[in-house]
């Protein structure tokens, strides 16, 4: 009589990289190296806008008119990295010889670098990137954008209401026919019809047309914040 094998039931080794704690890892080291990146750049204002701007696209030409301005006041000009309006402010602050920055996201099969950042970091993680731009800036101006760009802008908006922020912040929106409506319907609706903010809350936005009322903002926060003198 043929004798029976024993049966051995087959082990699936995890991949530890799918573990939580793994993921925990991975996230303290995104924080930690995001951190040390941006320490680089005490001196920078964050800009925000929509990536499918063109060059021939008038807010990709003032975005890079502003890039430009700000590098030659001697701020680094942080953005996502990617393209349309980002890649105008990196263009400006790098054609004036300014620091470059991108905070970027790593997607899989995507490239979103643009081509005149020349100093970058990557995240796998989209709320650590948040978390980063949050820290990075005491300035962050918002061109017009998409869901993206608006997600930026009522995270940035909100964590200024609640104090959340490390440091006194200012919220400038370039483009009035852009953010004119919705500044209205948070006055009108939002604030007076439903009460949900007050006039504190929108004092913090600040409306501009032009990368010289944006610049002169950026300046004035300076002023007012002891950072440079009158």
């Amino acid at each position: 009589m043929k004798k029976q094998q024993p049966s051995h039931s087959v082990q699936i080794k995890e991949d530890f990289r799918e573990t939580i704690q793994w993921k925990i890892f991975r996230i303290m080291a995104e924080f930690v190296e995001g951190f040390e990146f941006i320490a680089d750049f005490p001196k920078s204002v964050t800009i925000f806008g929509s990536t499918r701007s063109t060059e021939h696209d008038p807010w990709y030409q003032k975005a890079r008119e502003l890039g430009a301005m700000l590098a030659k006041d001697g701020y680094a000009v942080i953005t996502g990295g990617g393209p349309g309006v980002m890649e105008a402010a990196n263009k400006g602050a790098a054609e004036s010889n300014g620091d470059s920055v991108g905070l970027n996201i790593n997607l899989p099969d995507i490239q979103l670098h643009n081509p005149y950042v020349n100093s970058s970091t990557g995240f796998h993680y989209f709320f650590v990137r948040k978390v980063m731009f949050s820290f990075v800036s005491p300035v962050y101006i918002f061109f017009p954008g998409g869901f993206g760009t608006l997600d930026e802008f009522f995270e940035l908006v909100t964590l200024a209401q609640t104090k959340k922020l490390s440091k006194p912040v200012t919220i400038i929106v370039v483009g009035k026919a852009y953010w004119t409506p919705l500044l209205q319907w948070l006055d009108q609706d939002v604030k007076n019809t439903y009460r949900a903010i007050d006039e504190d809350d929108l004092s913090l936005i600040n409306m501009v047309d032009t990368p010289e009322e944006a610049r002169d903002l950026v300046r004035s926060h300076a002023v007012k914040n002891g950072k440079e003198k009158k």
